[in-house]
């Protein structure tokens, strides 16, 4: 538990300088691009996000799952490589759709069509969830939290740039690949000074052959990655799609600063999986306070969202962005219990459950999508925020209930301890 803490702590310091950042970058792209410039710019970062969170597999999680075993992470980060590989493929086959078709759906001009397709490409190059997972396999936090610190540093330097030599929507879409790469590469070196990456064990054969049910964990983790990541992303283009750029821009603000916490849910689920998977006798408790110091956290968060939002809304991104604040107050609502459901999600995949997993969270997020027009009909950007909210609440009720389940199986399956014989 000690250790989980303090890799929390690290995660949550490059989450802090992250935070901080970002608000520089932010109030710079809305306060230079305005509300309709801002919705295109948040319109072309929602396609390359969703091609990417679409195309991507969790390979972090292999790595952490089958690179702990005796002969060393050589064969898990192969499979990793060769996975990331397929997304590239995948993803330029996404992004081509999507950028040709956006004509007929997205209120996206026809000469940024070349800037989305350039930045969707970017981000699928500079996917690195496999480094990633060599740095938590060896539990090297600090050194991740570095690395990723380069992004939120790129951003906001190349976003003052942008504000003053190219105050444009491309300007600002220029920073962000730049950021990307930047953070790709970071990641890379650092993990390759930790770990020996041997390329000629970039293979989609040797963990499945060692493996039976590892093809069943990957397509699995890959569909509630692609959930967790995608869903977001589609959801900001698809309130373009009905409300417009000025819906998308104002939407894209109230989720960066009210769904802080969900970015905070990532970051404690990615420092908890790995401590699940090397303690399973301990998992249920373990899950369980961090679920609680969660509860308080998410409270906490919430309250500072409802009595300083509207202030800070004020001051980063102007008075034009003010009739975001119910929105943002209520996906921070969501982002809170989010924040409680982080260990309990990872607590399912850990116990190899992620099949579960992903089915609580695909059911209310499939239903959130197909109620957004709805409610957007019926209360605007509210309404899309309680969509949120709902799908998030439905799919951590799910999360309690299956990992009760598995609780009383196990107690079920668990054989009684021998008596002393008698006499």
């Amino acid at each position: 538990m000690q250790r989980l803490i303090r890799n929390i702590g690290w995660l949550l310091t490059g989450r802090g300088v992250n935070a901080v950042l970002s608000i520089v970058y932010l109030a710079l792209a809305t306060r230079t691009l305005g509300l309709d410039g801002f919705g295109y710019f948040a319109i072309i970062l929602a396609l390359g996000q969703t091609v990417t969170g679409l195309a991507n597999f969790q390979t972090w999680q292999f790595v952490v799952r089958w690179g702990a075993e005796a002969d060393g992470p050589a064969d898990a980060t192969g499979f990793a490589i060769a996975l990331d590989m397929l997304s590239v493929l995948l993803g330029l086959v996404l992004a081509a759709v999507l950028v040709s078709t956006a004509p007929l759906w997205l209120p996206l001009p026809p000469d940024l069509l070349p800037i989305a397709f350039g930045y969707c490409v970017i981000s699928l190059l500079a996917i690195r969830t496999t480094p990633i997972g060599i740095l938590r396999l060896r539990f090297a936090y600090a050194t991740a939290t570095a690395a990723e610190t380069v992004q939120p540093i790129v951003r906001a330097a190349g976003a003052v740039l942008a504000a003053i030599a190219m105050p444009t929507v491309s300007g600002f879409v220029f920073a962000w690949a730049a950021a990307e790469i930047a953070v790709a590469l970071a990641l890379w070196i650092a993990a390759g000074r930790l770990e020996r990456i041997d390329l000629t064990r970039i293979s989609l054969k040797h963990i499945p052959a060692a493996h039976p049910g590892a093809w069943r964990f990957v397509w699995s983790t890959n569909m509630s990655g692609s959930l967790n990541v995608g869903a977001k992303q589609v959801l900001i283009l698809l309130v373009g799609a009905i409300g417009g750029e000025t819906a998308a821009g104002g939407f894209r603000v109230a989720s960066q600063l009210g769904q802080a916490l969900v970015s905070l849910a990532q970051a404690v689920s990615k420092a908890i999986y790995p401590e699940l998977v090397h303690a399973q006798d301990t998992a249920h408790d373990m899950a369980r306070r961090m679920a609680n110091i969660a509860l308080v956290a998410g409270v906490l968060a919430v309250l500072v969202t409802l009595f300083f939002g509207r202030w800070a809304l004020d001051v980063i991104a102007g008075d034009e962005f003010g009739v975001v604040y119910w929105a943002m107050v209520i996906l921070a609502i969501g982002g809170a219990i989010e924040l409680v459901g982080a260990s309990l999600e990872s607590l399912l995949v850990s116990a190899g459950r992620a099949g579960t997993a992903f089915v609580m969270r695909a059911v209310p997020t499939l239903l959130s999508l197909a109620l957004l027009e709805v409610a957007m009909g019926w209360n605007g950007l509210k309404g899309a925020a309680l969509t949120v909210l709902g799908s998030s609440a439905l799919s951590v009720i799910g999360f309690w209930v299956a990992i009760i389940s598995l609780a009383q199986i196990t107690i079920t399956v668990k054989p009684k301890p021998e008596l002393p014989p008698r006499g």
